[in-house]
């Protein structure tokens, strides 16, 4: 008879999977709290004390650090060691089903102890685990409840492949390294670490000699956190817009679209209605738009699919599609899903990697300054807010031209900023007038601004803290334009 060792702190689906194996002729074995939730479901179960012969002691700290445990886990199919196994009055454990406690969830919390962290560190099922990997040419090791149906299913077949027990294995030795990494990290948080999944290779990275892979920094991740629906499989570049295009709406609560191409938006909108919102955001600059990606905030209804006619675009990320889009078999449609994301940006340089904090806007106590001699109108203001968030997604030097809570011209990337100026308004053209401006940095010289007026600009806000602000400001008092200091920049590198 074949034997199971079940001790688990997630018991997630593990009746139903504890009941497929005892159907299949595994005799259970399992520890205290776990013994009792089978027993509680009618499954015939043996305490792992009573196999052991060993009570549970120092309330429940030492369970399965038995040699009657890891002997089972451990001994090689060979005749010496079952010989061996045997003399003692032990037998082989066939498969274990193990978990960790929650100890990354419980150092989590706000204001957790000192002890209830220590509490909460796994020994034995980090050792069963280790063993049960070690072995696992004979011993299947399942530590991971969302393996529990695709192993079951294994088993009523043909078995399990080799493969199938090594994937099983490193998926083990993954979890207790990353265990070990989050302990070590509790104790000593100046020792960074960054564990990482694969999610899926990708057919190249951004030219087609080069490699490239989708990593998750939680297991199971999914591109983005979403679901593909339909198109051809995502690119690096895919992926990097898309994200960059959802990271623009995500934040708004009334109807929102940015197309992005080459991840900077090239039209954002907010608007009463979806459809709006893409309109609007595609006639900043339809040419570019050509080719981008869209990301609306919204389920994308019949009326933003009507706004984009027969633009042809890479791919839509929304959270659902609830419309068909029979004439974009090429498109591919991404699902938004809930997904958390890692601790800050990461970035490679030659030798290491750059940290730093996500920008999350302006601060709370962030205070806006109306410094010139005319105040923006109630309409300036509104616009201006506008401007402001889109600068935030738009590579500097970024510049943003806004009218109506939509986009009309933006210049960014380029080396100075009185350049991404003339850019923003030479797409705008004749609806630059009465536009307002926002830069996401100070401006050095007040050769922006005369550029910005001349082409019919009515308001700017800027961090401030150049050392030539006042000359700045009395040009705009002089040209006419409002002027609102943030005193927070948003530089986009």
């Amino acid at each position: 008879m074949k034997r199971a060792l079940l001790s688990v702190s997630d018991k997630t689906g593990l009746t139903t999977f504890a009941a497929g194996l005892a159907e299949l002729g595994y005799s259970l074995l399992a520890t205290g709290g776990t013994a009792s939730l089978l027993r509680e479901h009618g499954l015939p179960v043996e305490e792992v004390s009573h196999y052991t012969g060993s009570p549970e002691i120092l309330q429940g700290r030492v369970k399965t650090l038995h040699p009657a445990i890891h002997g089972g886990l451990l001994a090689r199919d060979s005749s010496d060691d079952r010989r061996e196994l045997t003399s003692c009055g032990w037998d082989y454990l066939d498969l274990v089903v193990v978990n960790l406690y929650p100890f990354e969830a419980t150092v989590a919390r706000p204001g957790v102890k000192l002890e209830e962290a220590v509490e909460q560190i796994d020994i034995g099922g980090v050792a069963m685990i280790r063993a049960a990997a070690k072995n696992h040419s004979r011993v299947v090791l399942v530590c991971d409840p969302a393996d529990y149906e695709r192993v079951l299913g294994a088993l009523r077949g043909n078995g399990l492949s080799s493969e199938e027990r090594r994937a099983l294995a490193v998926k083990g030795f993954q979890m207790t390294a990353r265990y070990d990494r989050a302990i070590s990290s509790y104790f000593e948080p100046a020792v960074e670490s960054l564990d990482l999944f694969p999610v899926q290779d990708l057919r190249y990275g951004e030219n087609p000699h080069q490699a490239a892979r989708l990593l998750s920094w939680r297991p199971g991740g999914r591109p983005l956190g979403g679901e593909l629906l339909s198109g051809k499989e995502l690119s690096y570049n895919n992926l990097l817009d898309l994200d960059a295009a959802w990271r623009a709406v995500e934040g708004f609560s009334e109807p929102c679209a940015c197309l992005i191409k080459h991840l900077s938006p090239c039209g954002m909108a907010t608007a009463v209605t979806l459809g709006e919102a893409v309109r609007l955001a595609r006639a900043c600059d339809p040419v570019s738009a050509f080719g981008g990606i869209l990301a609306v905030n919204r389920p994308l209804d019949v009326e933003a699919v009507a706004e984009l006619q027969e633009l042809f675009l890479e791919a839509i990320a929304a959270p659902a599609f609830p419309v068909a889009l029979e004439k974009r078999k090429n498109c591919r449609l991404l699902a938004m899903g809930a997904v958390e994301d890692p601790p800050g940006d990461y970035r490679s340089v030659r030798g290491g990697l750059l940290w730093q904090e996500r920008d999350p806007g302006d601060p709370a106590e962030t205070v806006w300054q109306t410094v010139s001699q005319r105040p923006p109108s109630s309409q300036e203001q509104v616009d201006l807010a506008f401007a402001w968030r889109v600068c935030e997604h738009v590579k500097s030097n970024a510049i943003v031209l806004v009218k109506g809570q939509a986009t009309v011209g933006i210049g960014g990337g380029q080396p100075n900023r009185v350049d991404c100026v003339r850019i923003a308004v030479q797409r705008a053209g004749e609806r630059s007038v009465g536009s307002v401006l926002a830069s996401d940095a100070f401006f050095p010289f007040p050769d922006s601004v005369e550029v910005a007026a001349a082409a019919g600009v009515t308001a700017v806000i800027h961090p401030g803290g150049s050392v030539r602000d006042a000359e700045v400001l009395e040009t705009c008092d002089r040209l006419g334009l409002a002027v609102v200091l943030t005193g927070v920049r948003h530089f986009r590198h």
